[in-house]
């Protein structure tokens, strides 16, 4: 398979990542950061802006929006909550094209919280080959290291 392949006959489902970090904090501290997506560019080093709409919460749903960035370019994004399972889990599905999810397991006197991605359909603004999806999903999966890392700094920064 050619890494130029045309995006119309790749399979979404190639494209996803999981990524994991221990953080000193219970799962329901984190559950309540991640959730609070206003917070989100505290960590995210590509999200900014970021709010739910008037009225709206981490509840299954609701909706959000907030601005993106990558390589010089900026975007808006909608974003819609797709589980909220307090101390457990939370995702959402960005522009109908892609899932993020955040799921905490108490591991000792922390817990490990896993960021996953996946592609959940094709469009021409991922790009049009199979390698442009794979540097986004790249670019992706590098984002998710430095926001773990940047939470888990910023909990150990900012704990009583």
């Amino acid at each position: 398979m050619s890494t130029n392949e045309d995006i119309e006959t790749v399979d979404a489902s190639d494209f996803t990542f999981t990524r994991r970090a221990w953080i000193a904090a219970a799962p329901a501290d984190l559950y309540r950061l991640v959730s609070d997506v206003p917070a989100i560019s505290r960590w995210s080093p590509n999200a900014s802006d970021v709010a739910f709409d008037e009225g709206a919460g981490p509840e299954v749903g609701a909706w959000f929006s907030g601005r993106n960035r990558r390589n010089g370019k900026e975007w808006t994004t909608r974003s819609q909550v797709v589980k909220a399972e307090p101390g457990s889990a939370f995702a959402f599905v960005v522009d109908g094209i892609v899932e993020w999810t955040w799921t905490f397991h108490a591991r000792g006197r922390g817990t490990v919280a896993e960021q996953s991605w996946r592609l959940l359909r094709m469009d021409p603004v991922l790009g049009s080959t199979r390698a442009d999806l794979a540097a986004l999903r790249d670019y992706m999966a590098a984002s998710a290291e430095t926001t773990l890392i940047a939470l888990a700094e910023w909990v150990t920064t900012n704990s009583p």
